[in-house]
């Protein structure tokens, strides 16, 4: 696996560029995308597409070109491959089969973002690309029940410009206006961008500028006097007096912006406790 530039092409390292010159082939997301970085550099190897939609398909016979020494070199379209990018299938049997699997670091955007955003570097959890819709605020109200069972992480996405103004305020309706944040776009480019400060603040900035480009978004974790799990638990407690463990979540959920299924499951918790 070999990691590429993210936008700056001299940000690719030596050590990748003499595995480029090497390799027998190499795999790749967009053979036109490494075709053009190849050229750049003037290397000449031939390409095979491996992808989401045939990396399935493709294992069994790069399985046995690398059983016969052929050295085949994995790189994404742009920044780590794997990291919310296909090759996982790819490098999971290789590892099963026994075969030398090896990574040469470089470039990644949401190590690069969380680098100059200013929130906590540690923990962070990346979770690649949002769900769209209905579905993006169930994964966002998923990670706030976390959170109200302790969970104290910068959040970390990948997202495209035409759904970042929605995805800021799924964002705000689950995690509240306030919550600090950050957008980080065209990195290492000539237009290189980071926004910082509130997710409100995000959301008029890129009203106001439409954003283009590549963008990592980044969402701080939750202040230290948050009050999330206390208020969950307050709720149910006192809807528990008066109503079957169902209907107590089912009443609670809308209010602390939860699944019903979460608030459900900690309503179990609270009524196992007081038995």
């Amino acid at each position: 696996m070999v990691a590429t530039p993210i936008g700056n092409l001299g940000d690719i390292t030596p050590r990748a560029l003499e595995a480029l010159q090497t390799a027998d082939t190499i795999l790749c997301e967009d053979t036109r995308v490494t075709a053009k970085l190849l050229q750049h550099y003037g290397i000449s190897k031939p390409l095979l597409a491996v992808h989401d939609h045939n990396e399935s398909q493709r294992l069994p016979a790069l399985l046995e070109r690398l059983r016969n020494g052929e050295t085949l070199v994995l790189v994404s379209d742009a920044g780590t491959p794997v990291f919310s990018d296909p090759g996982y299938r790819l490098v999971r049997a290789a590892i099963e089969a026994d075969l030398p699997v090896t990574s040469l670091p470089g470039p990644n955007a949401a190590v690069t973002a969380l680098t100059l955003s200013g929130l906590p570097p540690a923990p962070f959890l990346f979770l690649g690309f949002p769900a769209r819709g209905e579905a993006r605020i169930q994964e966002f109200s998923g990670l706030r029940a976390l959170e109200q069972t302790g969970l104290q992480a910068t959040l970390a996405w990948y997202e495209s410009p035409h759904r970042l103004l929605d995805t800021l305020q799924d964002l705000i309706a689950v995690f509240g206006a306030e919550r600090p944040a950050a957008v980080g776009r065209e990195l290492t480019k000539k237009f290189e961008e980071m926004v910082r400060g509130t997710l409100a603040e995000m959301l008029a900035h890129f009203r106001q500028f439409p954003p283009r480009g590549e963008i990592t978004l980044l969402v701080g974790p939750p202040p230290e006097d948050d009050t999330g799990a206390q208020d969950l638990d307050t709720l149910l407690q006192e809807a528990l007096r008066t109503h079957s463990v169902r209907d107590a979540a089912a009443l609670v959920a809308p209010q602390v912006k939860l699944p019903k299924r979460t608030v459900y499951a900690r309503a179990m918790e609270l009524a196992r406790e007081k038995e």
